[in-house]
Order: structure tokens, then C-alpha cells, then sequence
């Protein structure tokens, strides 16, 4: 029986012992333990505990040091992001079944955990009424499970996410999307401020937010805590808790050298800003956002706002404009993260929710409303029992990302709340990094529970890349062992992983790549 269990377990290794990765190939499988099931073991106590009541992880003192052992022993979960357009537009089938299929099994016989699937709001609910279509996500779940895969879903509704009913009230009323000082409105994000106003064909943001995500939970009730164990809900722009700072154009807040502007001057936000003036007492200091606050590009130093010597940050006025600001955001989190308790609650699922990982000094953090620092964004997800996924991380972080990364692991470890990450696009292939890119994810007690690695696509199967992130997922667990042996393989021989030719073609985002793993 164990030699038969043996031979259809994942090939992802963990280290048992001094010597137990010292050769290569199959030789050597008798020296280690397969992951899929030393994972199993030494997280059974958190697996219990992430299917239930998550809140109870921190909720006596007791609890919080058992929490703090499951997360020293335990192995970090790894999944992969599924293609953005897995799903056709229309919502009702799969793009490239045979490609995702042959995907699914390739990471399987590697011994990655799961994978990760975007579900957009804009194809499941393409019309205003009560009607959502989830066949072709359903199918994608339905692979996965058949695969042998844990499936994290996440549930988008920012950006090209947004459905065109909801970008038809945007026309109407221009002032729902965020806005700079200079007018500019940031398309596919909706202000914070009318997340409760009947905005949105007679209903709030927050309410479409909610029925979307009680559609899906009872749509997927038969796959919720055996395929289905995590669900991400999206906060923001690029799905992360913060106001869209950056220029206009960007996809997040790491492209750039500025310090980003103030979203704050849709009508919306003013009146808000007006009302917390009047009620502190201070109603001249809610007529508009700051008169010399920053452009985009600007440095610290060159704008008036943030210099050091004399800047208005510094002053009474700069600490009640930045305070409202980050409380706004922290206000708009609150609200989704709510909804989704609601929508979710009492469901074998953990619920979690992406941060941006900032570059840069403090006037960074304050345009993008993160003024207070991570603690109060970590302390209001733990209220709702959520994960923290620091989302933008590097297989080789620079110092300002590892100083970045530290803050978020600081704040989660002080309130209690479970750390995980993400990965900025092909991390380990764009710099590089293979056996080495994994260490930091393995070290300390505070290293994040799951780590999914974004996204696949046909230069993730290049032969460029793929022999790279074979390397990483073994770095992943015996990051002082992991070496370039061969390719991984099953115990008795059999299937095997190929490095994919190098016709893989740009026009088909699995690519060749994809539909040659289908030999292994």
C-alpha cells in the first residue's frame, strides 16, 4: 500500500533529514517524503481551522500561540495563477480546455497545491438584474477538482472587472469614479465614498458587491472546502486595499518613480471630506484637498505637501487631511470585507483580501492611503477572519521590497492576522532567480502560509522560464538543498515532466507549451 500511495503523490519534495535531497533523479525518492503528503500532516491543525471560524485563530491567548506553531511548522501552500481569460467572454466555456487540462496536470505531478482563478464580475453578471452566469467557471472547478487541485478564486470587481452596466452609470454620472486634482477620473475604479449610494441602477456598490459574491458561494456550494478552500475578494485597484495613486495608464504602484496624487476630489469624496471638517470643528479645512499637494511625479522634495523642511504634511492641517484620507480607505475595507463575511459565513472556505507591497518613502504610503502603516489594515482584517496576501512580491526582493515585505509581516504577527503572498508576474523568470528565489519565503516564523505564483500563460511553459520555476518550487521547501537536478518524475518511472519546445506561440496563451505537457 505505501508503494502504491507513493507512486501517484506529487513530486514536490520537502526536507526530512540532512542528506535526504544529496543525489538526484529516483534513486533517491526512498530519502524523502513526498510534499503532498507531509503537507497534509504537519498542517492538519490549520487546514481544520481554515475551513472553519477563522476569527478563532486570534481570539484567546492560547489560541494565538497555537496559531504561531501551525505557522512554524507548517509548509508553504503554493499555487499558481490560471490564465485572466481562462473563462471565455459570455462566461459560458472554457478557452483552450485541452491546454488549461494538460496545464493542471503538469502541476499536479510537480506537487504544486492549487491554483489560483480570477472570476470577473463583468462576465458572470453582464446585465443589471439578479442573473449571473458561472458554466464556464464552473468548468474550469470542475477541472481542477478532477485534476487533484485546491482551487483559490478571486472574485474581481475593479478595473476591466467592472461590468457595462456599472461603466454606463460611470457615463452618467462621471463623479462614482475616483479623481484627481486635476479632473482626470481613473476608469474601472469606483470611488469609496458611494460604496452605500444608490448609485448603480437604484443600487449601492456594496450591495452589487455582496450579491456577487452570494451568487457564487451558493453556485459553488458542492465545491466550497474540498476544491475550493480560498477565496479573495478585491479591495481596490489591481484588487489591493489602496486609492488608485499611481499615473494613469500604469497597472500598479511599483512602475513608477513618483509619489502618486490624491484621489480625492469627486464630488462624493468632497462632501465626505467636508462633513469630517465640519464635525472636527475645522469646516475651512474641508473645502477642497490640499492646495499644493502632489503630481504623480513628483519627489518628496519637490512637492510643497511632503518636503521635509516646512511641508504641510508636518503641519495640523497635513495630519487631519491624511488621517481622513487613510481612515477612508480603512472605512471602504471595513465595508467589502463585511459583505463578504456575510456572503461567506459559516462557509468551509478562507476568506482573504491583497495589500500592496509600496516602494518608496512615506509620501508613497500617504497618497496611496496607507498613511497609518499596516497595523490598522491588519487589525480590520482579522475582524473579519481575513488573510492578508501582500500582493507584488519578487523572487529576489531590493532592499526597499524586503523592508516593505517586513512591515506587513510585522503588523500581521502584532495583530494576529495569517500572512500570505503573491507574486509579481513571473517573478523568477524576469530576474532570474532559481534555486535562490524561494529562501526568504522559507525563513522565520513569519513567513506567509500560501504563496501564489502569477500567472501562467505560454511564456510560463517557455523553455525559458518553466525549468526555472521547477527549480523555485523546490527552492520553496530546502532552499539550503535545492540544486538543478533533472526535470521531476514519478516513483515508478512513468510520467514525466518535459521542458516544453520552443514553438510556443504568443497567439495561444498556453501555447504549444501547454499541449505538449499533455505527454507527460
Amino acid at each position: 500500500m505505501q508503494q502504491a500511495a507513493a507512486a501517484t503523490t506529487p513530486a514536490r519534495w520537502r526536507c526530512v533529514g540532512d542528506s535526504s535531497l544529496a543525489g538526484h533523479g529516483q534513486q533517491h525518492l526512498a530519502g524523502v517524503v513526498r510534499l503532498g503528503v507531509a503537507r497534509r500532516a504537519s498542517i492538519g491543525a490549520v487546514w481544520t481551522s481554515r475551513l472553519g471560524p477563522v476569527r478563532a485563530l486570534v481570539s484567546e491567548a492560547a489560541g494565538e500561540r497555537a496559531a504561531e506553531g501551525e505557522e512554524e511548522g507548517a509548509a508553504v501552500r503554493l499555487f499558481v495563477g490560471l490564465p485572466a481569460d481562462a473563462v471565455v467572454s459570455d462566461g459560458r466555456g472554457v478557452s483552450r480546455p485541452r491546454a488549461v487540462s494538460a496545464a493542471l496536470r503538469a502541476l499536479k505531478l510537480l506537487g504544486v497545491d492549487g491554483v489560483e482563478l480570477p472570476v470577473s464580475w463583468a462576465v458572470v453578471q453582464p446585465g443589471s438584474g439578479g442573473w449571473f452566469e458561472w458554466a464556464g467557471y464552473r468548468a474550469v472547478a470542475t477541472m481542477v477538482r478532477d485534476a487533484g487541485l485546491d482551487l483559490r478564486v478571486s472574485l474581481r470587481t475593479d478595473g476591466d472587472a467592472l461590468p457595462e452596466w456599472v461603466a454606463d452609470a460611470a457615463d452618467a454620472d462621471p463623479d462614482i469614479l475616483f479623481t484627481d486634482r486635476s479632473g482626470h477620473r481613473r476608469v474601472g475604479c469606483l470611488s469609496f465614498a458611494v460604496d452605500e449610494l444608490p448609485v448603480l441602477v437604484g443600487k449601492s456598490p456594496l450591495q452589487a458587491y455582496e450579491a456577487f459574491f452570494r451568487s457564487f458561494a451558493d453556485e459553488f456550494e458542492d465545491f466550497l472546502g474540498s476544491t475550493v478552500t480560498d477565496v479573495t475578494v478585491s479591495l481596490g485597484p489591481n484588487g489591493e486595499l489602496q486609492y488608485p495613486s499611481y499615473p494613469p495608464g500604469n497597472q500598479g504602484s511599483h512602475g513608477y518613480a513618483g509619489i502618486g496624487e490624491f484621489q480625492c476630489y469627486d464630488k462624493y469624496m468632497l462632501a465626505r471630506l467636508k462633513r469630517h471638517a465640519e464635525s472636527s470643528g475645522q469646516p475651512l479645512w474641508g473645502l477642497s484637498g490640499p492646495h499644493d499637494g502632489p503630481r504623480y511625479d513628483e519627489s518628496p522634495e519637490s512637492s510643497a505637501f511632503f518636503r521635509e523642511s516646512g511641508g504641510s504634511w508636518r503641519s495640523a492641517y497635513g495630519e487631519f487631511f491624511l488621517s481622513w484620507y487613510a481612515g477612508e480607505l480603512l472605512a471602504h475595507g471595513d465595508r467589502v470585507l463585511a459583505a463578504a463575511s456575510r456572503a461567506f459565513g459559516g462557509k468551509p472556505v478562507a476568506l482573504s483580501a491583497k495589500v500592496p507591497l509600496l516602494r518608496g518613502s512615506s509620501p508613497v504610503d500617504a497618497t496611496a492611503g496607507l498613511h497609518g502603516g499596516y497595523g490598522p489594515v491588519a487589525e480590520m482584517f482579522v475582524r473579519h477572519g481575513c488573510a492578508v496576501i501582500a500582493s507584488g512580491v519578487e523572487a529576489r526582493p531590493d532592499a526597499t521590497a524586503e523592508e516593505s515585505l517586513a512591515r506587513v509581516k510585522v503588523a500581521c504577527a502584532e495583530h494576529g492576522a495569517r500572512l500570505a503572498a503573491e507574486s509579481a508576474p513571473l517573478a523568477v523568470a524576469r530576474d532570474g532567480a532559481g534555486s535562490g528565489g524561494g529562501i526568504w519565503l522559507s525563513a522565520g516564523r513569519t513567513r506567509p502560509f500560501q504563496f501564489t505564483y502569477q500567472r501562467m500563460g505560454a511564456e510560463f511553459f517557455s523553455p525559458a522560464h518553466w525549468p526555472l520555476f521547477v527549480r523555485f518550487v523546490r527552492a520553496l521547501e530546502c532552499p539550503e538543498e535545492a540544486h538543478e537536478d533533472d526535470l521531476p518524475a514519478s516513483a515508478d518511472g512513468g510520467e514525466r515532466l518535459t521542458v516544453p519546445s520552443a514553438s510556443a506561440s504568443a497567439a495561444d496563451p498556453l501555447g504549444e507549451a501547454a499541449r505538449e505537457v499533455q505527454t507527460v
